[in-house]
């Protein structure tokens, strides 16, 4: 299997002490110290699911022991894993490590992550939440330079104020699924790409792939985009790029059906993890201290 959907849900853990010692010995001392720094529960816990699911794809699919694993970031923040060179023991999985690329995103309630072999991948979760601090014509007149005109009419005629917030994070989801593949950043401009959505409605449990990109107003027929809902307020985008050069082998074979993400327990996300360091009951008692999240955060809803 050349492709990888995982979901968890971090609104919905609230971790025990044990759970929370135990994922902060099975990441690296800077991830956890990192973690750490986040002054709300709801973004550590996102930030501490995300490092488990890296871990976990890179021991589950690749083959290297949990122990073992280094992750890096590009100065763009884009994950990538760390084969010293002159680790003879580790240069074995260099080149199947070559072939895979993967991505987190969390947002809302749920943190989510695509891996794929011999293809670029860059996934986004949004939720559809009402604005907190204004109505959702100011929002979107605040965001006006982010999407094109014709994306405009296309959200903006989308219905209720529900419906058209809805549209809006589906194509956000989908700029930003683009941008992380690419591993540009903040310095893209966001109007050099509009998607033309499928048809077919985005239903929980099915994937859709109609919808196209056109980047500087030329089709990219080399991208793929995949759609889905985790449930109905979280909409996850999944781009799927030209495919990456093998280290040695034969290319990817064809683009595999497309798979629905599987939502983990956190038993499933820690099963294969060993732990790296030491427990420190003071970092449970400093998780303990912090606000789950902002007040205007925690009060603000769908309608």
């Amino acid at each position: 299997m050349g492709s990888v959907r995982w979901a968890f849900r971090c609104g919905d853990w609230t971790p025990t002490r044990a759970e929370w010692l135990r994922a902060a010995r099975c990441v690296q001392r800077e991830e956890k110290d990192r973690v750490g720094q986040f002054v709300f529960a709801k973004d550590a816990k996102s930030a501490m699911a995300g490092r488990l699911l890296l871990r976990r794809v890179v021991c589950h699919r690749i083959g290297i022991p949990w122990s073992e694993i280094r992750l890096k970031r590009s100065p763009r923040g884009k994950p990538y894993l760390e084969l010293p060179e002159a680790s003879a023991h580790l240069s074995r999985f260099a080149a199947e490590a070559g072939r895979w690329s993967f991505n987190l995103s969390h947002q809302g309630d749920c943190a989510v992550l695509a891996a794929e072999r011999g293809l670029q991948v860059g996934v986004d979760v949004m939720k559809v939440a009402m604005p907190g601090s204004s109505s959702v014509s100011e929002f979107f007149r605040i965001m006006t330079r982010q999407f094109t005109e014709y994306e405009w009419r296309v959200i903006q005629s989308s219905g209720s104020e529900r419906q058209q917030l809805a549209a809006f994070y589906r194509h956000w989801a989908l700029k930003e699924s683009f941008i992380k593949a690419i591993g540009t950043g903040l310095g893209f401009n966001l109007q050099r790409v509009e998607f033309h959505l499928t048809p077919e409605p985005i239903t929980e449990g099915q994937v859709q792939r109609g919808t196209k990109m056109q980047l500087d107003e030329e089709e990219e027929s080399d991208w793929v985009f995949e759609e889905s809902l985790l449930d109905a307020d979280h909409h996850v985008a999944v781009a799927l790029g030209p495919q990456i050069k093998p280290v040695d082998g034969p290319r990817a074979p064809p683009l595999a059906p497309a798979a629905s993400f599987k939502l983990l327990s956190f038993s499933e996300l820690i099963s294969l993890a060993t732990p790296l360091t030491e427990e420190d009951p003071a970092y449970w008692e400093s998780f303990q201290r912090k606000a789950e999240a902002p007040q205007r955060q925690s009060s603000t809803h769908t309608q």
